[in-house]
């Protein structure tokens, strides 16, 4: 793993009990042998999130996320790896040495290095902005309201007229073109050289929640074209995973964090008080910024622009929001376009009222599909509510659900009873479409299912492997590694098995600290956590731990017998022996005890 030894990775993961780090973000409640509650991942009204001591592990039967206690802290804080070790390691008290190669010291300083060169660069603009060369972004800030002080709070500048003033003034303080290339400031061509990416623009400094400059937006002084421009992605910029003011606003006070569009929306609530403003850079919300925010408020409050784009926006953005488990509300601005322009029209007292009046992203999302439909014709507003019914059935909880068929029911003036029929005439025949829908090739399901089926047959048997060493002594003299076709299958099959004969032990979240990557690590986790549902008897537990072995190993003497060269003939005698066990096999019970 980056930066840290293994051993020591694993001495600071058992020393950090899983269930006591997730206690700390996470109402855990006993059932059985493991902890359950209410996934901090996505929304959810029934606790599908387990905690598993003996596993040391987590895992989301809701949405399929798990792991170890890093990948919690990864996702839950956002943290890279190596922040996760770092703040585990403290707080086990376990000294990190680092155990870095050159190619990792390296790396690291070639992010230092990025982050001196967009502080110099930083330092620059905000001297050009004072300066004559600055003159006219000056009055463009001036002109839209923005007081000195708010000027230097966020340091605010502009680039200049002239497209390499920058690049000379970096030049002279020593950095390289191939930092400068690295850093995104600087672009190159063979005819003029080196170039300003911002030249006469007026600039956003861009920083991380620690206060650092990691990136720069630029808006065009005159009719140049984008009007808007961002630093490209670089080792330590990630428009993705980063929003533009949430250096000031994770301290706010308020309860609740305001999603804005723009640099100029958030510096212009920031200076009328609402410290608690942020914007995504330049592009979409991501599920990043979704993991970003919910680090930091349960609330959010979309301020987005009433035009169109601006609906568009926020009607992608509600379901990102909601799956990371966020409350979502939306500022009604109307008739005016952004936050900027009504606080400069109305004031900060008539915006507060609008925070406080703020609708619910549900009621939002019916009110912009209105639009398309023609409420004043009968057969407009019948297939308005059916859609309307349809979209009811998305809550799953009943209370919930009534509650919001009551909502609606009062805002459309639809008595109560009348809704809840059509929203469960709805869901029937929703089910009953499901049911009776054609299959478009039935031998291309077929073979997916049995995909499917073989998959979930090799998680089970890594689940019990995982779960209980008493399982290798069932399943050794019929099974081994390469039984497990799934590649990543078969190389956890091996680690356990490897684990299980060095020690007598396994390890499964050591396992999974193996892996590089969330998306990787939450993959290995499933692993560990599959379930056959219907299994209270010990009888139907024999009976399905035989039917999986068998399914398990025929599927890899029909796969290896597919590829076997005829000439070998070690392997020939192989297959031959399996058939002959699996002969044996179906004859033989086994138990479990």
């Amino acid at each position: 793993m980056p930066f840290f030894d293994e051993n020591l990775i694993e001495e600071i993961r058992s020393r950090n009990d899983i269930v006591d780090v997730i206690s700390g973000y996470v109402r855990l409640k006993k059932k059985g042998s493991n902890y359950f509650g209410l996934c901090p991942f996505h929304n959810e009204k029934s606790p599908s999130f387990s905690v598993s001591q003996g596993k040391q592990m987590y895992y989301c039967f809701g949405c399929g996320a798990g792991g170890n206690v890093f990948t919690f802290l990864m996702e839950y804080e956002n943290f890279s790896f190596g922040e996760a070790v770092e703040a585990l390691a403290q707080r086990a008290g376990v000294d990190l040495p680092r155990q870095e190669t050159p190619g990792m010291r390296q790396e690291a300083d070639l992010r230092q290095k990025l982050l001196e060169v967009n502080k110099e660069a930083g330092k620059f603009y905000y001297m050009m902005l004072r300066s004559q060369q600055g003159s006219r972004a000056m009055e463009y800030f001036v002109k839209r309201g923005l007081l000195k002080e708010t000027m230097q709070k966020f340091g605010l500048g502009c680039c200049g007229q002239y497209s390499d003033m920058l690049y000379r003034y970096l030049k002279q303080k020593g950095y390289e073109d191939s930092l400068l290339r690295d850093s995104g400031l600087i672009t190159y061509d063979e005819r003029h050289g080196g170039r300003d990416k911002f030249f006469n623009r007026a600039m956003f400094p861009i920083m991380n929640v620690y206060n650092k400059i990691i990136g720069f937006g630029g808006r065009v002084m005159g009719d140049g074209e984008p009007k808007y421009l961002n630093s490209p992605e670089t080792k330590i910029f990630d428009k993705s995973r980063n929003l533009y003011g949430l250096n000031f606003a994770r301290i706010t006070k308020k309860p609740q964090l305001l999603l804005c569009e723009g640099y100029m929306d958030v510096i212009a609530l920031h200076q009328a008080g609402f410290d608690n403003a942020v914007a995504s850079l330049g592009t979409s919300l991501t599920s990043g910024h979704a993991s970003l925010l919910k680090r930091y408020t349960k609330e959010v409050y979309l301020t987005f622009d009433s035009d169109g784009a601006g609906v568009k926006a926020a009607l992608r953005a509600i379901p990102i929001l909601k799956e990371a488990g966020l409350s979502v509300k939306i500022i009604n601005m109307e008739p005016y376009k952004d936050p900027d322009e009504f606080i400069k029209a109305l004031g900060p007292e008539e915006y507060q009222k609008r925070i406080e009046g703020s609708e619910n992203s549900f009621l939002f999302e019916l009110r912009m599909l209105e639009r398309q439909f023609h409420l004043d014709d009968p057969e407009g507003k019948t297939a308005f509510y059916n859609e309307a019914a349809r979209r009811l059935l998305g809550f799953t909880e009943e209370l919930e659900r009534n509650n919001y068929i009551e909502a609606v029911a009062e805002k459309y003036q639809i008595g109560f009873e009348n809704l809840r029929k059509l929203v469960y005439r709805m869901g029937t025949m929703e089910g009953m479409a499901k049911r009776d829908k054609p299959l478009k090739s039935f031998n291309q399901e077929k073979t997916r299912k049995k995909e499917d089926g073989m998959k979930q047959s090799q998680k089970l048997l890594l689940t019990w492997l995982a779960s209980d060493t008493a399982w290798f002594h069932r399943l050794g003299p019929y099974i081994t590694p390469m039984d497990f076709t799934e590649e990543r299958y078969r190389k956890v099959a091996q680690m356990l098995f490897e684990q299980y004969e060095s020690t007598g032990e396994v390890n499964p979240a050591q396992i999974i600290s193996l892996f590089d990557g969330q998306e990787e690590q939450r993959e290995i986790a499933s692993l560990f956590h599959a379930r056959i549902k219907d299994l209270e008897s010990k009888a139907d537990m024999e009976k399905a731990l035989k039917e999986t072995i068998i399914r398990v190993k025929r599927n890899s003497m029909e796969k290896r017998s597919l590829s076997l060269d005829p000439t070998d003939l070690e392997g020939l005698q192989q297959l031959l022996k399996d058939k002959q066990r699996l002969q044996e096999l179906e004859k033989l019970h086994i138990s479990i005890e």
